[in-house]
């Protein structure tokens, strides 16, 4: 069956947690769906219990980025990679709610370039998260819903769906961390296409140590904030 969503699933040595990961995704996901489970070495942990996992399930897609380590270029890849004409993009660490993939999905089916499980949206919430993560990404995305228009609450989120032509259209240029979240949405703005938004509950992980690099990938999310008050193209 034609999958009608490729979710995307970037991982850094989950290890057997990625099995929970996965239960809750194909237990929630209704729609035709694959799921690639992008790691971005052979000896990462990830890999063997996907691997097994897979052999079970066939919508479980194991997948080794060749792009280069690290987060957006295991994003990249996946998307490069995906079969769907809409992706989603989730993480594996439980934070996101996966319920919601489904109504992510219809959002673009529906014609939207992106759609954004949004924290701080009204009926959003974020709870555990860091004090000074979570200011600095609350201020970034009211700022750039209220002076820059860019159709969302919450750009810096990393659960969102995308309309995969327009990924291919406009391209990728994050090469490190999370900033891929933002240059989207910036991009989206910048030429014009709608971006939606539907409010979430994200949770912070429980188990297992973040591999967000904040202070690391700072410049960049600033780079591409900045690029979303651009004039818009023609």
């Amino acid at each position: 069956m034609t999958p009608r969503v490729s979710v995307v699933v970037p991982t850094y040595n989950e290890g057997d947690a990625i099995i929970s990961c996965l239960d809750r995704l194909l237990d929630a996901i209704t729609l035709p769906c694959e799921v690639l489970v992008v790691y971005d070495t052979e000896d990462d942990t990830t890999r063997a219990p996907t691997e097994k996992y897979a052999v079970e399930d066939s919508r479980v897609v194991p997948t080794l980025n060749t792009y280069g380590r690290g987060p957006a270029r295991a994003i990249r890849y996946g998307i490069d990679h995906a079969t769907a004409d809409v992706v989603v993009v989730t993480m594996a660490d439980g934070s996101d709610d996966p319920t919601q993939v489904d109504q992510l999905a219809r959002l673009v089916e529906r014609g939207v370039a992106i759609a954004v499980a949004s924290r701080y949206m009204k009926g959003g919430r974020q709870i555990g998260a860091p004090f000074v993560k979570s200011a600095f990404s609350r201020w970034a995305g009211r700022s750039l819903y209220w002076f820059a228009r860019v159709g969302t609450h919450d750009a810096t989120s990393s659960f969102k769906a995308y309309d995969r032509t327009f990924v291919q259209n406009v391209g990728i240029d994050s090469d490190a961390g999370f900033e891929i979240a933002i240059e989207l949405v910036a991009k989206a703005r910048r030429h014009r296409l709608p971006v939606a938004e539907i409010p979430t509950i994200w949770l912070e992980r429980t188990s297992g140590a973040s591999n967000f690099r904040m202070w690391k990938w700072m410049p960049r999310y600033l780079h591409w904030y900045a690029y979303a008050f651009g004039p818009r193209k023609r």
